[in-house]
């Protein structure tokens, strides 16, 4: 009797142009594989290898492919992955899995065509000459009720002949793409309740950072109902990141402080400084590499070229690098990313937002340095920060419990 197992391809992305660090991609990224399957799976409970850009999984349990396929989708360094039956490399064992578990499926499309991928050049039969018997058995199988089509079809079957074994699978899943995670440093995303910063903090993780976050509060004016909210979105993001200690440092003494001794025009550029400050001493206290906004050029009064650059004047500035992911992006394009990684719905929800408090009515969109350092010499800036330093707190968000 023919033996056919289910199991999952997982297709590499950028890793295959690396060069001789390659090894170290690889290691990454079947660390996160394996760390997922561990929770869907259960730990050894499938066999695993990497072998010419992609990695073979085959569970015991064979009821659990489609939860672990859905859970590696969101695993970043992956372009594509897919279900696949697998079985021996020869035409007999080709054909009843072909007849058995793809024929059947096939109904549901309304045409198809055979692609063959042969790793393997021992093996007897051309490329071409296994799509031709391929499409023959399937033809013959479904008794030409599902047409072929080789330009246009509904649904590709492809069958692979590797170095162990044969796969056949129809078209592969979309990956989530990017950089394995913590092959590119560590990041601290300032991390608002608002649309932009999740998405900012996806793409960075996206591109193989390990991400953190510093979240400003300003309790009373702030509630706590807004602190979960953006609990919530960490819990969202990890979905892609795995883990996430979130940092939340209070602003209401500095916002006091600036409303009662600055020119009302100059309070958000004053604050995005502060903001600034204090994300420099976090990631010198907590050893990250880079801070990450979700500002987007123009957007709004303090995103112009004018107040970036003012924000971006301060004390340590230069040696900790500020990444924008969003710089050049629309609203409607972060929308649209914010809906996919599923953080839209929660960054909606109307509760209040640090920036959104004491809210100059004309803040300055093109700012004078000098008028900004002078409103700025009447504070005792380093006690500030000092202080709200003090009144860190963090939250470690996983997405296993």
């Amino acid at each position: 009797m023919t033996e056919y197992k289910r199991c999952i391809l997982l297709k590499y992305g950028e890793l295959i142009l690396k060069g001789q660090n390659k090894g170290y991609f690889e290691d990454r990224l079947k660390g996160a594989v394996k760390k997922r399957l561990n929770h869907v799976l259960g730990e050894d409970k499938y066999d695993i290898y990497a072998m010419q850009s992609t990695v073979f999984i085959t569970p015991e349990d064979q009821d659990l492919v489609d939860a672990a396929l859905d859970e590696l989708r969101t695993v970043f360094g992956l372009a594509g992955l897919c279900a696949a039956w697998r079985c021996e490399k020869n035409l007999p064992d080709m054909k009843a899995v072909l007849e058995d578990k793809i024929a059947p499926e096939l109904y549901s499309f309304k045409s198809f065509k055979c692609d063959a991928k042969r790793s393997d050049k021992e093996f007897p039969m051309t490329s071409p000459q296994i799509m031709e018997a391929a499409g023959d058995i399937l033809v013959e199988k479904t008794q030409m009720k599902i047409p072929v089509d080789v330009r246009d079809p509904d649904v590709t079957v492809v069958i692979e002949i590797r170095d162990k074994y044969a796969y056949i699978h129809f078209d592969k899943l979309k990956g989530a793409g990017g950089m394995p995670k913590g092959t590119s440093g560590r990041g601290l995303l300032l991390l608002s309740g608002g649309i932009d910063s999740p998405v900012a903090g996806y793409m960075m993780a996206r591109r193989g950072m390990e991400i953190e976050a510093l979240h400003f509060e300003s309790y009373p004016y702030t509630s706590e109902r807004a602190k979960e909210k953006v609990l919530e979105l960490s819990r969202l993001l990890c979905r892609y990141t795995d883990r996430m200690r979130v940092n939340v440092i209070s602003l209401t003494e500095i916002q006091l402080k600036l409303k009662e001794t600055c020119r009302e025009e100059y309070f958000t550029l004053l604050l995005r400084r502060f903001m600034m400050r204090l994300a420099v001493k976090v990631c010198e206290k907590r050893g990250t590499d880079a801070i990450i906004t979700g500002e987007s050029l123009g957007q709004v009064a303090s995103q112009t070229i004018g107040a970036l650059k003012v924000t971006d004047r301060i004390p340590g500035a230069a040696q900790i690098p500020t990444f924008r992911p969003l710089i050049g992006l629309d609203k409607d394009e972060i929308i649209t990313t914010a809906r996919k990684i599923g953080t839209f719905d929660t960054s909606i929800l109307p509760y209040e937002d640090c920036c959104t408090i004491f809210t100059p009515k004309h803040p300055r969109t093109n700012p004078d340095m000098e008028k900004v350092l002078a409103e700025e010499e009447r504070l005792d800036v380093e006690a500030l920060c000092e202080a709200a330093l003090g009144s860190m707190e963090h939250y470690i968000i996983k997405y296993y419990n």
